[in-house]
């Protein structure tokens, strides 16, 4: 009896031991933001981008233009144009001009197609992550 106690004891102070450490352990927290149009410009002065829904979304990225796309619905377009400087609000280009229309894609939620000028473009979200 005193033997099954003895073991009783010692497996309980081993789990409490063990329970509560967190040698070994490591906490690692990921999060994804988006970046404004003044770091985007500031890593490449000629990108062409715009702003919908406070995220910046740019265009010519390779891996992005051998996608193959589908337009879905139009979710908005382009109502300003800015390049002069880079403080950009929802729908506002530096290259596109106003009037394009944005349209979500069926197949991806972080690109968008820009239909301006009887031509369609795919413009990926810029986000920090």
């Amino acid at each position: 009896m005193v033997q099954k106690l003895f073991l009783l004891l010692i497996s309980l102070a081993l789990f409490t031991i063990t329970g509560c450490s967190n040698v070994g352990e490591t906490t690692t927290k990921v999060s994804i933001d988006s970046i404004d149009a003044k770091e985007v410009l500031s890593l490449d002065p000629n990108a062409d981008i715009f702003q919908y829904d406070g995220v910046i979304y740019k265009t010519n990225i390779d891996w992005v233009e051998d996608l193959s796309l589908t337009k879905d619905v139009q979710i908005g377009e382009i109502k300003a144009q800015n390049d002069v400087n880079t403080e950009f609000n929802d729908e506002m280009a530096n290259k596109l001009p106003v009037g394009s229309k944005i349209f979500s894609a069926k197949e991806r939620t972080d690109i968008l197609i820009i239909e301006s000028e009887g031509e369609d473009y795919k413009y990926l979200a810029i986000v920090e992550g």
